[in-house]
């Protein structure tokens, strides 16, 4: 099980994604996907999904949005995240949902029922900044519009919180970007946030993003490779001190910084996953 976010199984109903984040890990070349920016549809998967969940008895928590967002716009049309939802209504399962869509509101009413038991979403939001947003995620709604969702959700009473990563290095790892953002987060009753004050890159994602940088961040790309190499992990140099701020501003406003999971009796896998 993965710990973190508590997820038995992760899916992906959609191959590639259409939110262009300068920074998406799926660009990398270990996925061998041709162009991010392709989408492809998995056949017959709302039915293997069926046959398979119908099988099992133990019930542990599946997520939606590790390789791409399950409401990017091809969504709004294919509707498979919705009917996969229902799937899992229908079997009871926990579910744990990670977008930067304002469309999941539209199956609010599923979020509701999955909430009887287990439903969590988790919405990515990297800065409160939405000029800057939009450079980093610029086919995604605008940061502001992602927090509304939050206080749609939560007004709901389904259970959210935010994925607060990538922070950048040199870009908006700033004091004033961590405060702004845990407080806007406290207006819309964020439940919790789940930080990362620095970026992951590989080959094929790492000469997207500093392509990205050459565009709208002139000179930055030459302070990451002087700071990090090749390096994969690429922690803010600011990072001790931004989690000491988030977590004090978290404390004051009684935010958690881990999510509550759910906790299946036995992990066991499903052969779609």
């Amino acid at each position: 099980m993965d710990s973190f976010f508590g997820l038995s199984y992760n899916m992906n109903l959609y191959r590639g994604c259409e939110h262009a984040c300068i920074y998406c890990d799926s660009r990398s070349s270990c996925y061998q996907m041709d162009h991010l920016s392709k989408i492809y549809i998995k056949e017959n998967a709302l039915e293997l999904l069926d046959k398979e969940l119908a099988g099992k008895r133990n019930r542990g928590t599946v997520g939606f949005g590790s390789m791409n967002d399950p409401y990017m716009p091809v969504e709004n049309d294919q509707k498979h995240t919705r009917q996969a939802l229902e799937l899992l209504a229908r079997y009871n399962y926990p579910v744990h949902i990670m977008t930067k869509s304002d469309l999941v509101l539209r199956d609010l009413d599923i979020l509701k029922q999955l909430s009887k038991n287990y439903c969590a979403v988790t919405v990515t939001i990297t800065t409160a900044d939405d000029e800057l947003a939009n450079k980093l995620e610029p086919n995604a709604p605008s940061s502001s519009t992602r927090f509304e969702v939050l206080a749609t959700l939560r007004n709901a009473g389904v259970y959210s919180g935010i994925t607060m990563m990538p922070i950048l290095p040199f870009i908006n790892d700033t004091v004033p970007n961590v405060m702004e953002m845990v407080d806007k987060a406290k207006a819309a009753d964020v439940q919790y946030i789940l930080p990362y004050f620095g970026v992951t890159l590989r080959d094929g994602s790492r000469e997207y993003f500093y392509k990205m940088l050459d565009k709208h961040f002139p000179g930055i790309k030459e302070k990451y490779i002087q700071e990090f190499g090749g390096s994969y992990g690429c922690n803010s140099p600011r990072a001790n001190a931004l989690y000491t701020i988030f977590h004090e501003r978290c404390k004051l406003h009684r935010i958690d910084t881990r999510m509550k999971t759910f906790q299946p009796k036995k992990d066991i896998q499903l052969g779609l996953f």
